[in-house]
């Protein structure tokens, strides 16, 4: 029997990671090859004309999953019935901003698409958020979307997990699919740690952990890491773009795991609701290791912390904390006004081009502060073309 097709929102559609983002779906590649989809694409009106050329793409490609396209610039006819919503769109940082700049314009975005989907959404709705910055993005979407459980709400740090595997299967030349289990705790920036403590690699007798295959602790302790936090600023500096296809194939990897399951002895980073584990202080939305399973995800306990790890691990949260409080004093003085489809939206994001940044140009990719892994400059939202975009993410 045919299964029915699953409302799949992808905001921020029309920029660069969405057009890299909309075929991976279509294709079966986030839900699996016989899960029909419908996809529903929003994105800021300047890119209206963009957008309509993305849904002709789709058309022509004929993907035998894609059971129908919503293209839109109205948020309620975007969010309405979706069953996964990826917010992509954004408003990234720019040379000679400061965070707290970034955060009030991203405070704006995510309050007014959080009432949309907290309206419109389908029951149940899993929540993926991409944009930076994106852990604290994704705790504005749950404060201001009540009814959506707090874990069906997470912010993308998947990416940052799969440039670990990489730099692992890299280093001891194996196929990138032997190696598992690798962490990254806490916010997808610059103060993320890559733990490889509990990794390891198959080998012909049977699971080693990746320390002993490696053999060289002083650059699992350095390079390493330095390597995975900057790996965005890297891209940029290679193709003067950000991220778009890893991020893309990353996003598409975080909601397969949470729908399909992880495989038996193999936990993945999302970004969640913390409970308190590992000492992690409550309500925020930090890396954990997790497993899935029936849709649902848990946080995998009792894995010793080293003394370096927990250093590392509060540095981050410590950052975390300093964007939440940044963020709460954001939300206090955000103004709204009532738009003709009575929807209410923050008056910066009904200014036109808050998710865009119309040049596409990278800015100080090098100088990231907090909530874009040293890459905000660059971004995802809308995008006048399906070139640089807006979101930041990377």
């Amino acid at each position: 029997m045919a299964k029915e097709p699953v409302r799949v929102l992808v905001t921020g559609a029309a920029g660069q990671i969405g057009y890299a983002l909309v075929p991976m779906i279509a294709r079966g590649i986030m839900l699996g090859a016989d899960q029909p989809v419908i996809l529903h694409m929003l994105d800021i009106p300047p890119a209206a004309e963009a957008l309509n050329g993305v849904k002709m793409e789709l058309i022509d490609a004929a993907f035998p999953l894609l059971k129908g396209v919503v293209a839109t610039t109205d948020a309620v006819e975007g969010c309405t019935g979706v069953n996964v919503a990826v917010m992509v769109g954004g408003f990234p940082r720019k040379e000679g901003m400061e965070r707290k700049d970034v955060m009030s314009k991203n405070v704006s975005i995510y309050k007014s698409q959080a009432a949309a989907l907290e309206k419109h959404a389908a029951p149940n709705c899993k929540v993926l958020v991409v944009a930076n910055p994106a852990n604290t993005n994704a705790l504005i979407l749950k404060e201001f979307a009540p009814s959506i459980p707090e874990k069906n709400i997470t912010c993308l740090t998947r990416l940052d997990h799969n440039r670990a595997l990489g730099q692992v299967s890299e280093r001891l030349s194996v196929p990138v699919s032997d190696v598992k289990n690798v962490i990254i705790w806490g916010n997808h920036s610059s103060t993320q740690y890559p733990d490889v403590n509990h990794a390891t690699v198959k080998t012909s007798s049977g699971e080693k952990p990746v320390r002993e295959l490696v053999k060289n602790d002083e650059w699992l302790n350095g390079e390493f890491i330095s390597t995975v936090q900057q790996r965005g600023a890297a891209i940029i500096k290679a193709r003067k773009l950000s991220s778009a296809l890893s991020a893309a194939s990353s996003a598409c990897d975080h909601i397969r795991d949470w729908v399909v399951g992880t495989p038996e002895g193999t936990f993945v980073s999302m970004g969640v609701y913390s409970d308190g584990s590992y000492n992690v202080p409550s309500g925020l939305i930090y890396s954990f290791p997790v497993t899935c399973r029936n849709g649902e995800w848990t946080i995998v306990q009792g894995l010793p912390i080293d003394e370096v790890s927990r250093k590392k691990m509060d540095l981050t949260a410590e950052e975390l904390k300093e964007e939440k409080d940044l963020k709460q004093q954001k939300m206090i003085h955000t103004e709204y006004k009532i738009l003709p489809s009575d929807e209410p939206v923050a008056v910066e994001a009904a200014a036109g081009g808050c998710w865009e940044d119309p040049e596409g140009a990278p800015a100080d990719p090098a100088g990231a502060e907090s909530g874009d892994g040293a890459e905000t400059a660059v971004g995802d939202g809308a995008g006048l073309d399906p070139g640089p975009g807006c979101c930041g993410y990377g």
